[in-house]
């Protein structure tokens, strides 16, 4: 799952280099900053750092 959030985050930070309008350049950098989430809690899981179960 990584991985392809990895290639995700690249993809998307090429295209907001190469994007000139300002509308696309805020809804590419929308998207990256959630791919950038993601990843932060994927990593999290796999080192235990959190639980991926509800508490309930």
């Amino acid at each position: 799952m990584t991985y392809e959030l990895e290639i995700q985050i690249e993809e998307l930070r090429a295209e907001l280099k190469n994007a000139f309008d300002a509308a696309e350049r805020r809804e590419i950098a929308a998207e990256l900053e959630l791919a950038e989430a993601e990843m932060i809690v994927a990593m999290a899981e796999q080192h235990g750092l959190v639980d991926a179960e509800p508490p309930f």
